[in-house]
C-alpha cells in the first residue's frame, strides 16, 4: 500500500488530513497526519510518529508531506522513517498545499511514487495563483 503521511508545526497536517477526508474519502486508512504542537518536544512528536506509521511495513511505500523543508516536523519524522528502515520507499515534500494533498489521495495508486512526486510538485506549483475579483465599471443605481 502507498501511504500519504501528513507532518507538520501546530495543527495544520491534522487539520489537513480532517479536510482530506471530506474530498477524498471519509474512511481513508492510507492517509495518517501528526504534529509538533506548541511545547512539545522532540522526543515526544517523535514517539507521535512512530505511533503514526507504526502499521506500515516494509513492502509499503510512503509519501511524507511536511510544511516546511527542512522543519523539525519534516527531519525529524524522516528520522523515524530512516530508523524503521523505510527510507529507500518513502518520497518527501515539503511545503504541501491543499491542493498538493488533494492529487496525492486521489493519484498515488495510479504511478510510481517518484513520478506521483514530480506530477504533485508540477500540479502544485500551477494551482498557485492570485483569486481576484473585478466589479463592473457602471454599477447599477438603486
Amino acid at each position: 500500500m502507498k501511504y500519504i503521511v501528513l507532518v507538520s508545526h501546530g495543527t495544520f497536517a491534522p487539520g489537513m488530513h480532517n479536510a482530506l477526508k471530506m474530498l477524498a474519502g471519509e474512511e481513508r486508512e492510507d492517509i495518517l497526519s501528526t504534529s509538533l504542537e506548541n511545547g512539545m518536544g522532540s522526543d515526544v512528536y517523535m514517539e507521535n510518529v512512530r505511533k503514526c506509521v507504526e502499521k506500515i511495513t516494509p513492502k509499503d511505500e510512503i509519501l511524507l508531506l511536511g510544511d516546511l523543508v527542512g522543519g523539525s516536523p519534516l527531519t525529524l519524522a524522516a528520522n523515524v522513517i530512516a530508523e524503521r528502515g523505510l527510507l529507500p520507499k518513502t518520497v518527501m515534500i515539503g511545503g504541501v498545499n491543499m491542493p498538493l494533498a488533494l492529487s496525492a489521495a486521489l493519484m498515488k495508486d495510479e504511478m510510481e511514487l517518484d513520478e506521483l512526486a514530480d506530477v504533485l510538485l508540477a500540479e502544485s506549483r500551477e494551482v498557485m495563483q492570485e483569486f481576484k475579483i473585478t466589479q463592473d465599471d457602471e454599477e447599477e443605481e438603486l
